[in-house]
């Protein structure tokens, strides 16, 4: 029987073995090689260069749009079944079946393929991506269960600290030892990828979904070993009742105002912070011409600062509660998209710089610290007050509800980055729509009570 301390380290370790979906294969390395696939695919078929970085992404995003979508409408029928039944880590095994498949698929990814290379690409992609989003549902709404609410606050921040901490070392590890240049192919030790992974087929790099995918496995051991469920009376699937009990949850929705307000407020914020980890690397690889070792660098600066604001957070959050922590992190990233858009290798919002020089480089890489810092502490307090809207019993329900929230505008950021993109021709107006659903956000965040809706 695993004591009250083992099961929040176990769950914890859910945080740290999916972490690199996110850190590896969405943001600093999967999602740049993508990008580096397409445009050749692009240019081969005879678009000039900034057209085909403009193609790359929007294919990149309709990707990711039709995942989300798919997360969105199946969330919370899923949570509202698992609620009903009282079985949730059933789930946690189903979706982590998906998360390996399509991470270690991605291996046949390889360059030089055709439009079927790059629909594989992105449909493997989406499998696993489906898989993290799922199990991280049902992984959240066992956090409740935990320990008492005072603590939720210090207990979400940590597990994302001790998440991005193991995003951080399989990151460290790829670029040591796997991820190739794409010019040198060699790795950031200057050596050839180990296991005599072959450079010119960019093998040390197409690692990456395999690599994934183990670490998976491994690090969720804890997890299955130390998390069970609260004890709860079986019950049999009645799918009428699961559906009664979400629709009774959608209609008191008129009723929960603070409730409302913040599944709102989450719809625009979440997901415009997710299109940015989308998206970063794809537009420094771009715009800002980097390679995949620069953007894992890049990488390792935003996982670092991150785990440490996640942390801080976490303890800000117990001090002062979630909402004060969201506002602060959502201006921040405002402020950081406001640059994004604005900057190119030879301007910053038409102030001239040398496009030779290093500057871009370094206000880049600035704009990757305060992404980590305020995306960090911004997911660990998201979930923190989302948990302050629920009661345990109900919580994969309510989680499921918190995904659709996230994942509809999940869909939509991915989609307008699209279309802005395609109608600019242009990768730095395309991430511009991200600023208004910011906005947006920290406006119907106003509307949500500080301790959710356990005060009057």
């Amino acid at each position: 029987m695993a004591s009250a301390k083992q099961r929040i380290w176990g769950w914890f370790f859910f945080d740290w073995a999916s972490q690199p979906y996110n850190t590896l294969l969405l943001t600093f390395i999967f999602g740049p090689y993508f990008a580096e696939i397409a445009r050749g695919y692009y240019m081969g078929e005879g678009l000039d260069p900034e057209a085909a970085k403009a193609a790359a992404q929007a294919y990149w995003g309709w990707g990711l749009a039709i995942a989300s979508l798919s997360i969105a409408i199946i969330a919370p029928i899923l949570g509202a079944i698992a609620d009903g039944t009282g079985r949730r880590l059933i789930w946690v095994w189903v979706f982590s079946a998906f998360y390996v498949a399509g991470s270690a698929g991605l291996w046949w990814v390889a360059p030089g393929g055709d439009e079927a290379m790059l629909f594989q690409a992105v449909c493997l992609f989406g499998i696993g991506f489906i898989g993290m989003e799922f199990a991280t549902i049902f992984t959240n709404a066992l956090m409740p269960s935990l320990t008492q609410s005072d603590d939720l606050g210090a207990i979400s921040g940590s597990g994302f600290a001790f998440g991005y901490l193991g995003g951080l070392l399989a990151l460290v590890l790829m670029l040591l030892f796997f991820a190739e240049g794409a010019d040198s192919g060699l790795t950031l030790l200057s050596t050839q990828p180990l296991f005599g992974l072959d450079p010119e087929a960019r093998e040390g790099t197409r690692f990456v979904g395999p690599f994934t995918a183990i670490w998976y496995v491994v690090f969720m051991i804890p997890f299955f070993l130390w998390v069970k469920e609260p004890k709860t009376d079986a019950r049999p699937l009645h799918l009428g009742r699961a559906f009664a009990s979400l629709w009774a949850l959608i209609a008191s929705l008129r009723f929960r105002r603070s409730l409302s307000a913040y599944l709102a407020s989450s719809l625009f914020y979440r997901d415009a912070l997710n299109a940015l980890y989308g998206f970063g690397g794809v537009y420094a690889s771009g715009v800002l011409g980097w390679s995949i070792i620069q953007i894992g660098i890049f990488g390792i600066m935003g996982a670092v600062t991150a785990m440490v604001a996640a942390w801080v957070g976490g303890r800000l959050d117990r001090a002062y509660g979630p909402k004060p922590v969201i506002t602060v992190s959502i201006i921040v990233l405002i402020l950081v998209c406001c640059i994004i858009v604005g900057m190119s290798r030879d301007s910053l919002w038409g102030m001239a710089m040398d496009p030779a020089s290093s500057l871009p480089d370094q206000i880049f890489y600035v704009c990757g610290a305060l992404i980590g810092a305020a995306g960090g502490s911004l997911q660990a307090a998201s979930r923190t007050l989302m948990a302050r809207h629920t009661t345990p019993d109900r919580a994969t329900e309510a989680f499921g509800l918190f995904a659709l929230s996230g994942k509809v505008a999940s869909f939509m950021s991915p989609a307008l980055i699209a279309l802005a993109t395609t109608a600019t021709g242009s990768q730095r107006l395309g991430i511009a729509p991200l600023i208004v659903l910011f906005l947006i956000g920290l406006f119907l965040l106003s509307f949500v009570k500080p301790k959710g809706e356990m005060t009057p």
